[in-house]
């Protein structure tokens, strides 16, 4: 394993302060809690929107926090949900009079931190609410989950319910919006490699050099099969086909297209997948109105891709297209 770690139990930490230090003037990093948070959250009038769950999918979510999306991340270890009390803390930390809006991955560990931290922070006399996200179509359950896993897709909800608080939507408003994107988001990935986790040392799963996991999992959870490695169209036909077919998607919709990374594969490629994807959709009478290609929700350095597609009426288009500043890019 070659990678840039000191001692792996400082892997997250030790990000998390590079991630405060190259933005010093908008981010602020709470070492007790592993906290990323806005400078001026919480804000009267406006509801606090928190994401947690493992880190090691950089740059969701710490990444992404700032004006228009997140106001505070609480990740766990890699691949680990966050300590129940350290999302507790979070609350209140971020906790304002309109409330705070808790986004949660579908996975076991990251629901039962979620709630239990809801739970006492509504013992406590906070305004608190909890949104699942539950866009990947591969199997319905996994080692992780009851029921379909959170990915990519998360991103358009926490940009969506981010860009309504920024526009002062109050809590209920923000579940309604938030509910709404999930349910017309749809993701399926592609591994071509497994990822090492840092204290692992070691590939977090065995896959021959000419095979591929349909299906996969962010965590390296298996798929729904394994296939042998094909062309660029092959690979991409065997995610983008269920995923059409899953909401479905069809002939008339208005979507947007995300091609994510899963951590080493190169932008080329993704782009390749993009444009491929693109003809493929366009050829099925499906109009592309959003485009997003890139790494959004990583797998540490696992090479493969994720397809998203989300269908588009004019509220979420509009609340897609407002502006974000977030440390990394500007979504």
């Amino acid at each position: 394993m070659k990678k840039f770690v000191n001692d792996p139990k400082q892997f997250v930490p030790q990000m998390l302060q590079g991630l405060a230090l190259a933005n010093p003037d908008t981010l602020t990093y709470v070492p007790d809690y592993n906290l990323i948070m806005r400078k001026d959250a919480p804000r009267d009038g406006k509801v606090s929107i928190v994401q947690g769950s493992g880190s090691g999918h950089e740059p969701a979510h710490v990444m992404t926090v700032g004006k228009g999306m997140l106001d505070a991340a609480c990740p766990g270890d890699v691949f680990s949900a966050p300590p129940m009390d350290y999302v507790y803390e979070t609350a209140k930390l971020l906790a304002s009079p309109a409330g705070v809006l808790l986004l949660v991955n579908n996975y076991t560990g990251d629901r039962m931190a979620f709630e239990m931290a809801s739970e006492l922070a509504e013992a406590d006399g906070l305004k608190v609410k909890t949104l699942f996200i539950d866009d990947d179509v591969a199997v319905q359950d996994s080692t992780y989950t009851v029921g379909r896993r959170g990915v990519a897709g998360n991103f358009f909800v926490m940009k969506a319910v981010g860009a309504a608080a920024e526009e002062g939507a109050d809590l209920d408003e923000l579940i309604r919006v938030g509910e709404k994107v999930n349910s017309v988001t749809r993701t399926m990935g592609l591994a071509l490699t497994p990822c090492t986790p840092p204290a692992k040392g070691s590939p977090l799963f065995e896959l021959p050099e000419d095979e591929i996991e349909i299906g996969v999992g962010i965590h390296g959870e298996p798929g729904r099969r394994r296939g042998k490695l094909g062309t660029a169209d092959e690979m991409l036909a065997e995610i983008l086909e269920p995923v059409v077919k899953d909401l479905p998607f069809s002939s008339g919709d208005r979507v947007a297209l995300m091609i994510n990374g899963l951590g080493g594969t190169p932008i080329s490629e993704l782009y390749l997948l993009y444009g491929r994807a693109h003809q493929q959709l366009t050829d099925r009478g499906i109009e592309i109105g959003r485009s997003y290609v890139g790494e959004y929700c990583t797998s540490l350095d696992m090479a493969g891709a994720s397809i998203t597609l989300v269908r588009l009426d004019d509220e979420i288009e509009r609340l897609l297209a407002a502006p974000a500043e977030i440390g990394v890019r500007i979504f």
